[in-house]
């Protein structure tokens, strides 16, 4: 059996790769890894997000939950943080989500959370495919009569989780013009009973979820009409979230893009200054803009960088207590408030960092000197999987490069965890050379992949 997991948990093509079957064993499993030893039933939250194949994946899970006699609760359409956080305020033993994130509406991807919120570590997720390959569930026998699980729903779920990120806040100081685009995805179910309990001055769009429009041109992955509404209707700020709203980027009142690494410096620097950055260290992933370090050098602030994916960003905060850190794609971990990565908690932390402050959107994007930054993505084969990390004419062409570039610029070259691509990204400080870099990896890259 091929590795299930990613990055991000358990991700493909809803009904060919992501099947019915495939999700009942990943429920059967989940139950029986992550709730060993705890009461005779234990207790599993299910969310999911708004793609059509959610409500068919969810069916599977909790038949599987329930096979293996636990409890399954189902929460609806919300945000993947809502899940982490909920856990524990539900006293469960574990949680799901249902989402494939950013990805278009055919993927779906299951996402399994401890029963402290966290994302599990890769020893963990083996336990839980080694028992799906074994197929191996349950005793001799079945489960019958009264050890069978049962399902119940939550309809509280929406304001708990709302109520939590809402009071992470005292109140917006200065009354900002916000625009807040929901994916179509779970924020639809949530940022705007969110901004309406801080009294925001805000317009939702991109929030009218049909099961196949998630993150088709909207969201934080499709800028372009955010833009376009923040500009013209003069908004201060806009906010972009992706499918299941652990993500959010921004748009300044000039229509210019606040990626994650512009995020995390404006959070980072106002939590130095109120001696609530622990430990003084900024966490983010070796694709963070070179200009990231640099502001952190320069604003006497630690700089450590992990692999990519927000799992990882998140063991390294827990292993040296820091308090913050994400990645430039938009996940923002709040360690004081969250387990995850949090879109909607990040947009509540940033807009009240503004309102407390007599400066535009525009001055806080300009922090950060970002270095010219382009990237490329290598469509690959199942076949394909995992021959770029092997190939010795491609690693001797990262090492080369790398000694060429020096300090003036990188590349990062890594297959994806979430989808089936190579990605290429380039760094340098002259703009001028970063499509003939491009062109030249992926030529390098193409013919090594047989």
């Amino acid at each position: 059996m091929k590795k299930l997991f990613g990055t991000d948990g358990v991700r493909g093509i809803a009904n060919q790769e992501l099947t019915c079957k495939l999700a009942i064993k990943i429920g059967q499993a989940a139950a029986k890894v992550l709730t060993n030893g705890t009461a005779d039933k234990p207790k599993i939250l299910i969310g999911k997000d708004t793609r059509i194949s959610s409500d068919m994946l969810e069916s599977a899970l909790l038949a599987g939950i329930c096979s293996c006699g636990a409890e399954a609760v189902s929460l609806g359409v919300v945000p993947t943080p809502a899940v982490a956080y909920l856990i524990k305020k539900y006293k469960a033993d574990a949680g799901i989500m249902i989402s494939a994130s950013h990805n278009s509406y055919e993927f779906n991807g299951i996402k399994l959370f401890d029963k402290n919120g966290y994302k599990l570590p890769d020893e963990i997720e083996n336990k839980i495919e080694k028992l799906i390959a074994e197929d191996n569930f349950t005793a001799s026998t079945p489960l019958i009569g009264n050890a069978i699980g049962k399902i119940t729903k939550c309809d509280a779920a929406l304001d708990d989780y709302t109520d939590y990120i809402a009071n992470t806040v005292k109140s917006f100081t200065r009354r900002l013009k916000i625009a807040v685009d929901c994916a179509n995805g779970s924020a639809s179910a949530t940022a705007e009973k969110l901004f309406k309990k801080l009294n925001a001055d805000v317009t939702i769009i991109s929030s009218s979820p049909n099961g196949i429009n998630i993150n088709d041109n909207c969201g934080s992955t499709h800028l372009e009409s955010l833009k376009k509404y923040v500009t013209d209707n003069k908004c201060d700020i806009g906010i972009a979230f992706d499918g299941d709203a652990d993500r959010c980027l921004a748009v300044d009142e000039t229509g210019e893009i606040m990626d994650g690494d512009i995020l995390l410096a404006i959070c980072a620097k106002d939590l130095k200054e109120k001696g609530k950055l622990k430990n003084n260290t900024l966490v983010a992933t070796i694709m963070s803009n070179m200009g990231l370090k640099k502001f952190c050098l320069q604003n006497g602030i630690e700089f450590s960088q992990t692999k990519v994916g927000d799992r990882y960003v998140l063991e390294r905060m827990l292993e040296s207590d820091y308090s913050l850190g994400g990645e430039q794609s938009g996940h923002v971990i709040f360690l004081d408030y969250s387990t995850t990565g949090d879109g909607q908690l990040t947009a509540v932390q940033l807009i009240n960092i503004l309102s407390n402050s007599s400066l535009k959107a525009s001055d806080f994007r300009k922090l950060i000197k970002k270095y010219p930054q382009k990237s490329l993505n290598i469509n690959i084969k199942p076949s394909q999987k995992g021959i770029a990390a092997k190939s010795k004419n491609i690693n001797d062409y990262i090492k080369n490069i790398t000694n060429e570039l020096g300090d003036k610029g990188r590349i990062v070259l890594r297959e994806s965890g979430t989808e089936p691509k190579i990605r290429i990204m380039f760094e340098h400080e002259d703009e001028s050379k970063l499509d003939a870099l491009l062109t030249q990896a992926k030529e390098i890259v193409e013919n090594n992949l047989e």
